[in-house]
């Protein structure tokens, strides 16, 4: 009973916000109707290794042409919406402007977004900044999410793991194989640490081109992991 009248109390001064437009919302951590109703969320028809949409069912184990051409270091990799204009914002809010509030709720989409993935996970991994970059920002997002959905999951967070080992350039502007020569060695395992065998998921913001994540599956899996999946709260999608 104390606890809901605090609630209200708090609710009053201080009403929940919608996390990408600010609209008053019944509780806090969520979106407003219309925003939802904008985001693109993604499920079946995909392709199975890395998640991309399909216009038509092709089959549970139907891949895409770019994981036929040049199978990706991780084994699959799933999201919970389209990174477009209308997500962009709720993530650079939670990225950059210390919109924290939102990684419960974001936990709980990951969860139902990659439950294949998580069913028989050992480790959630998020992918590390630099530690200047960690400095200026003062939080890493994918960390976040991989401690918020490690006490959802029950599967157990390892947010220092992996060690982003010299600064890297932004990505935004470089192409495919730009992008893929930008991470190249950047990243390492903490301590010469073995994985033994363990199944991992990796965790992180957004999924662009995936060659940041195939940076990280690659050194995992030379540090002994048996299996490393990927998982995102938003993913670009390519349209050609």
């Amino acid at each position: 009973m104390l606890a809901r009248v605090g609630r209200l109390v708090v609710d009053a001064l201080l009403p929940p916000l919608c996390l990408s437009c600010h609209a008053v919302v019944a509780e806090p951590g969520t979106l407003c109707p219309a925003c939802w109703s904008q985001l693109v969320f993604l499920a079946p028809p995909h392709c199975a290794v890395c998640g991309q949409p399909f216009e038509f069912d092709a089959g549970a184990d139907a891949l895409c042409g770019d994981c036929i051409a040049l199978p990706p270091r991780f084994g699959r990799a799933r999201a919970v919406f389209r990174y477009d204009d209308a997500s962009r914002g709720l993530i650079l809010r939670f990225k950059h402007g210390d919109r924290l509030e939102g990684a419960p709720a974001f936990a709980r989409w990951m969860a139902r977004a990659g439950a294949e993935l998580l069913a028989g996970a050992d480790l959630l991994v998020p992918v590390p900044l630099h530690r200047w970059r960690l400095l200026a920002r003062r939080y890493n997002q994918a960390a976040v999410l991989a401690l918020a959905l490690g006490r959802l999951s029950g599967v157990p967070a390892a947010p220092d793991l992996l060690i982003r080992r010299r600064r890297t350039r932004p990505q935004g502007h470089l192409g495919r194989e730009g992008r893929e020569r930008n991470v190249a060695g950047a990243f390492t395992v903490k301590g010469g640490v073995r994985l033994e065998g363990r199944r991992v998921v990796l965790v992180d913001d957004v999924l662009t081109s995936g060659a940041t994540v195939g940076e990280c599956a690659r050194v995992l899996l030379g540090a002994g992991a048996g299996h490393v999946d990927v998982l995102t709260l938003g993913r670009v999608v390519r349209t050609s």
